[in-house]
């Protein structure tokens, strides 16, 4: 049983699904009748009119109405888009049972406790047939789903079908006069419209339930006799078929399932149970702790089941219907009716490859769960729930795809999960003791691994590696070194959906996606509130999944969308283009056409793609308030601007991105006070003077506009907004323009004309104008304010602009991709879709140009009333002298000039790093540049080095060695140059040549010498570490020729012949007490190519070690060869000579030695043995050395940088190699 939605409430003794939305109506013992939503799991509307318990509920098929019968013996008819009771019908006396509606007819049936069945004609709102004939309570009536009968059941222990056929007659109305006259004689003297067709008597006890089969002619009813039994039915009479017994209290309800051969009932026991309807033997039991079951209801489309118990209601499902699939390239194996089938996207072509046999079974939820496929092997592996958990592997004959006939038997095994891991390998989980089991093709267990967590299902991960899921976590294990590669904390994963290049997952949960890369690295996690239901990625690395109602996408960042709804729920398997292929809860394979502009718009915005961007703006639909708000909330207002027409949301947006041209248009046609407002503050920003002036001036904002002059230092227009305070009357303004122009007899004035004598005077005497002091004294007698003593006087005058009107200077730069193509109005012809600029360059700075702003004289603000009016107040004092005050017409909008020279920002170039980067494949100048990543790759492929720590100083001085750097001055940070290879002062400067490198090959010369006269004179360590930095020098040396490349490559084996030898001798001199071990070693540093003086020596050395030990013939066949060199040295040559003689009286050897020198062989660099030829060994891909096999995968040893038996391409080291 598969629960899809719970509730809790009072007890429940009505259901009813809506055909067509995901709704279940539920009435109560309370008298509430609730409307639930069970996908969203969410209380729609309540109706609470009955008076008493509501026992029938149902919804009508096509219309928006639900009717009800209660114990207030009134049925009532709703329509739930209006929230209200329509009418109510009257007629019963006693509580009404069931309600139902007919499927074609507008008639209503309705069993009563008054022991009638009455139908009603629900639009004439009448009551058009009383069916009497039980005698006692009807427990239910409903109507035949097809035919023109009624079934119903009653506590007097019968069943009885009614056939209501006439009914149907009568509501046609009739057309000839005779038929008319019969029927009015029907109607008055009582006729029978209804008649009893069958009486089924077999229950011991009262009968609660009876249902028609929805096809076939059969009849289910459970009674107080704890009994469910069968009736089948046919023109004249009915039997009972059989009996159904296992309940262990009365049945309350009883059903046939719509869509399986199943038959489910409902009792007072706690229990619902499923019986199979073919075989009349239970299937399965679902019992509760503590409610007693009174209602089932079926849904008539969809495979669900609702029952209403004591203290609520379940809906269920009794099966999975999610189809076990699995897909690979271009083909889908699914299962489908006991069939394995075969789809093939780009034909859609569908076939049957072979049937899955089942064990005759005796519970539900036996269908394949989970289906796996190895393309390689053509192979098929099933899971399912039968027995606890078990799998079946099927191999398909390559011929049989298409012929659907084959016909084999599989293999099977107990297992929770098995997957394919690898080409012929499978693993299955054993949950009991949490491990996987690896089988082979033929069932054969090949090994078996614990799991690092508490394991209850495992998915694929790639080859060799599982995906393990427990309750809150998933790891990714690799089977083969037994590892956790990643491990992630998430809700509980149902399913696992991995990209096509296997370097994303998606976890899908029950409400949850999660994205991860390959590593489980978490990306981005979305909730859902309905249930996920299947998902695919997309070519564009979009993940796009499916609720139970809307395909959906999620781009990488997280940001999600719908792309269309659904009326049923699919099940994605592939996402090709425009095209989702998908499987329906039928098996059907389906390709549905989605339009993908949205996501891909928005995926392209994300990764800066702006030419595409650019194209769709042009080219497609997009538009809406979604669009336009992902764009702001994004920082792409520019964008979002060609989108809206609304001025407000367009005046916004052009704030937002600082487009102050489109906003002065938009702020012309709203034209209110606080856009205005909003225009200044912005041009402000900008230092855009003009457009500052023409928005005060709009808004009339006086006191502003003063200080716009006084800052950029506009005088004459100071000096005309303290005419125009003057006219205004608002002495505070003038006194602050006055304060600002720094009129001394102005402010003095206007404080005498205020009243304010004493501060005039005091004003005046300060700044010594001694005709108005003398003339305020006179006026003010003995009140004339004196001077504080001792203080001096200082003119206050406000400072000088640093700079006089004009725009603030700002930096001009290249119209942005979007801005460039989009203003002249959209499709105007292709934008030069450059992608030379990644990214969008900022705003449109400054898009006013102010050269010849033509801005309004400021006094044309004023209204003219209020000139006139103010000279004549002002006449008889002479008055100002106003007449040279020309008032222009209404202010001009500033104009914004087409044209300018545009400053064109210089592109910043590419850094010299990368430049060197880009063009070079030789890992020293990767390291020069500071690419140590990039240079350990190059080493590692081309040398199979992996040990870099003998390197990294070398990389530290390459790095150094290639740039200079410059101190410019105290404050600004230290400019590195680039030093360059080869430079000349003819060389082009915008031409970089190759980095300059520390280390050469005349170098290495000078250490090889140095190593030759080390080793002459014995110093053996010395040698050694001279020969190790040669070979780890050698790796970073770039030189010019192919001779120079061939060079190095034979100083790479003189080094390893060197370092190898003396390794060996520096052992030998550890090893005091193995005399045998000390012979071998000094005999097999004789056989390293060494130069003649050092072999010479070696020879000697070897000699005199093998004599000392009575080893004579040893020595003796050391000696000759000693001798074949024709030695300079005329010691080492008689010495030699008397080694022979000792040793031909005696050619015998006291110890046996590891050593054959009649047979060629190379000494291992690791365990210094000899490989004789025709042996299997391994080298070192760098330095040549062989090793025995066993050291495979090794650190060199001589060497100490790359792994024994790696691949490796070879030494690079010229660009010569390169062409």
């Amino acid at each position: 049983m598969l629960t899809k939605f719970e509730t809790k409430s009072n007890r429940v003794k009505g259901l009813s699904f809506h055909p067509k939305r995901p709704w279940i109506l539920a009435s109560l013992h309370s008298g509430v009748i609730q409307l639930w939503d069970y996908r969203m799991g969410t209380l729609i509307d309540r109706f609470d009119e009955h008076d008493g318990p509501v026992r029938g509920v149902h919804f009508h098929m096509s219309q928006p109405l639900f009717v009800s019968g209660g114990d207030d013996y009134k049925i009532k008819v709703w329509n739930y888009k209006l929230h209200r009771c329509l009418f109510t019908l009257l007629g019963h006396l006693d509580y009404i049972r069931t309600v139902q509606f007919h499927h074609e007819n507008p008639w209503i049936v309705s069993a009563s406790d008054d022991q009638t069945i009455r139908i009603w004609n629900w639009q004439s709102r009448t009551c058009i047939s009383v069916l009497t004939g039980h005698n006692h309570y009807v427990m239910c009536a409903s109507f035949h789903p097809k035919e023109d009968l009624v079934v119903s059941a009653s506590l007097d222990q019968t069943v009885r079908v009614w056939d209501i056929g006439s009914l149907r007659k009568k509501s046609v109305s009739p057309a000839d006069d005779i038929l008319r006259l019969s029927q009015m004689n029907t109607d008055l003297f009582g006729g029978v419209d209804s008649v009893v067709k069958y009486v089924l008597e077999g229950h011991d006890r009262g009968v609660n339930w009876a249902a028609f089969h929805p096809t076939l002619p059969l009849i289910v009813s459970g009674a107080d006799d704890r009994q469910v039994k069968l009736w089948r039915m046919n023109e004249t009479k009915a039997w009972e078929v059989d009996t159904l017994r296992g309940h262990m209290n009365n049945v309350s309800c009883v059903m046939f399932h719509a869509k399986q051969d199943i038959i489910v009932s409902n009792s007072e026991d706690k229990s619902i149970r499923v019986w199979d309807a073919t075989k009349r033997t239970g299937l399965q039991t679902f019992r509760r702790e503590h409610d007693r079951f009174w209602i089932l209801a079926a849904h008539p489309e969809m495979n669900l089941l609702a029952a209403g118990h004591d203290s609520g209601m379940i809906v269920f499902k009794l099966e999975r219907e999610r189809p076990a699939f699995a897909v690979s390239g271009d083909a889908l194996f699914y299962a489908k009716d006991r069939f394995l089938r075969f789809y093939e996207f780009s034909t859609q072509r569908d076939t049957q490859v072979l049937p899955i046999r089942r064990p005759g079974s005796t519970s539900l939820n036996q269908s394949p769960r989970t289906l796996s496929y190895s393309p390689t092997e053509n192979a098929v592996l099933i899971c399912s729930d039968v027995d606890g958990g078990s799998y079946e592997l099927y191999v398909i004959p390559k011929d049989s795809i298409g012929r659907g006939d084959g016909s084999q038997e599989a293999k099977r095994g107990i297992g929770n999960c098995a997957i394919f891991i690898a080409r012929n390998r499978f693993a299955v989980l054993e949950k009991s003791s949490n491990q996987v089991v690896v089988k082979n093709l033929k069932n054969e267990v090949v090994k078996k691994s614990g799991l690092p967590i508490a394991t209850d299902a495992i998915f694929y991960a790639g080859t060799g590696n599982l995906l393990c899921r427990s309750e809150d976590r998933v790891v990714i294990f690799d089977l083969q070194q037994r590892l956790v590669l990643g491990e992630l904390q998430t809700p509980f994963v149902k399913y696992v959906v991995w990209s096509n290049d296997m370097e994303s997952v998606a976890l899908l949960g029950k409400h949850a996606i999660i994205i991860a890369n390959k590593k489980l690295v978490h990306q981005c996690t979305l909730h859902e509130t309905i249930r996920v239901k299947s998902g695919g990625w997309d070519d564009n690395g979009v993940f796009i999944y499916t609720t139970l109602n809307h395909i959906k996408y999620c781009l990488p960042n997280g940001d999600s969308g719908i792309v269309r709804t659904l009326d049923v729920p699919i099940y994605i398997t592939k996402v090709s283009g425009n095209t989702i292929f998908c499987l329906d809860r039928d098996g059907r394979n389906r390709a549905i056409s989605i339009d993908a502009t949205e996501y891909i718009f928005k995926l392209s915005l994300l990764r800066k793609r702006y030419d595409h961007v650019m194209g769709m703006i042009r080219n497609s639909q997009l538009c809406g308030e979604a669009v336009i708000a992902y764009l702001q909330q994004k920082g792409f207002p520019e964008v979002a601007l060609h989108f809206v027409k609304d001025e407000k949301t367009r005046f916004n947006l052009a704030l937002e991105s600082g487009n102050i041209q489109i906003a002065v248009a938009s702020a012309k046609e709203i034209d209110d006070k606080d856009h205005w407002y909003r225009l200044g503050v912005e041009a402000l920003r900008q230092g855009n003077a003009g457009i500052v002036e023409y928005a005060y001036q709009r808004t009339k904002n006086f006191e502003r506009l003063s200080f716009l002059y006084l800052i950029t230092g506009n005088l004459e227009k100071l000096s005309k907004m303290l005419k125009i305070a003057e006219v205004k009357n608002d002495v505070m303004g003038q006194f602050h323009n006055a304060l600002y122009l720094g009129d001394i007899r102005e402010r003095v004035k206007i404080l005498e004309n205020a009243g304010h004598l004493p501060l005039a005077y005091i004003t005046a005497s300060v700044h010594g104008l001694d005709d108005v002091v003398e003339r305020l004294a006179a006026e003010l007698g003995d009140n004339a304010p004196a001077l504080p003593e001792g203080k001096e006087p200082s003119l206050l005058m406000p400072p000088t602009p640093v700079m006089c009107g004009g725009d603030w200077p700002l930096l001009r730069v290249m119209k942005g991709i979007f801005d460039g193509g989009l203003d002249n109005g959209i499709g105007r012809g292709a934008v030069d879709e450059e992608e030379g600029e990644e990214g969008d360059w900022g705003e449109d700075l400054d898009v006013v140009d102010v050269d010849g702003l033509q801005n309004g004289d400021i006094t044309a603000i004023l209204e003219d009333g209020e000139v006139g009016h103010e000279n004549e107040e002002n006449d008889e004092e002479g008055g100002w002298d106003l007449e040279d005050l020309e008032l222009p017409p209404e202010a001009d909008t500033p104009k914004v000039s087409g044209k300018s020279s545009v400053f064109v920002a210089p592109t910043p170039g590419m850094p010299v790093s990368q430049i060197w980067t880009q063009r070079s494949s030789l890992a020293a100048e990767h390291a020069a540049a500071g690419n140590f990543d990039t240079a350990m790759r190059l080493l590692s492929r081309q040398l199979g080095i992996k040990n870099f720590t003998p390197l990294k100083s070398m990389f530290l001085d390459l790095n150094t060695g290639s740039h200079s750097y410059l101190r410019a001055f105290s404050s600004a940070p230290v400019v590195s140059l680039a030093v360059e290879r080869g430079w000349n002062e003819s060389a082009s400067p915008n031409v970089r040549g190759p980095p300059a490198l520390v280390f050469n090959s005349s170098q290495l010369d000078e250490k090889v010498n140095a190593g030759y006269k080390a080793t002459t004179a014995g110093k053996f360590t010395e040698a050694l570490r001279l020969f190790l930095n040669i070979l780890h020098t050698i790796p970073l040396i770039v030189v010019e020729s192919r001779r120079e490349v061939d060079e190095l490559k034979e100083l790479i084996i003189i080094a390893k012949e060197y370092a190898l030898g003396l390794q060996m001798e520096l052992k030998r001199k550890e090893l005091r007490d193995d005399p045998v071990r000390q012979q071998e070693l000094a005999a097999y540093f004789t056989h390293c190519n060494l130069r003649q003086p050092h072999l010479r020596l070696a020879l000697q050395n070897a000699m005199s070690v093998c004599f000392k030990a009575k080893n004579l013939a040893t020595a003796a066949n050391f000696a000759r060869r000693l001798l074949d060199t024709n030695p300079t040295n005329e010691n080492q040559a008689k010495l030699a000579r008397q080694v022979i003689q000792a040793a031909e009286r005696n050619m015998t050897d006291a110890s046996q030695l590891n050593y054959d020198f009649r047979n060629p062989f190379v000494t291992c660099g690791a365990t210094y043995v000899p490989i004789y030829r025709g042996q299997k060994d391994v080298s070192c891909p760098y330095c040549t050395t062989r090793f025995v096999p066993s050291q495979e995968g090794q650190l060199c040893t001589v060497c100490d940088l790359a792994v024994v038996g790696a691949d490796a391409s070879g030494l690079l080291c010229s660009p010569s190699q390169i062409r």
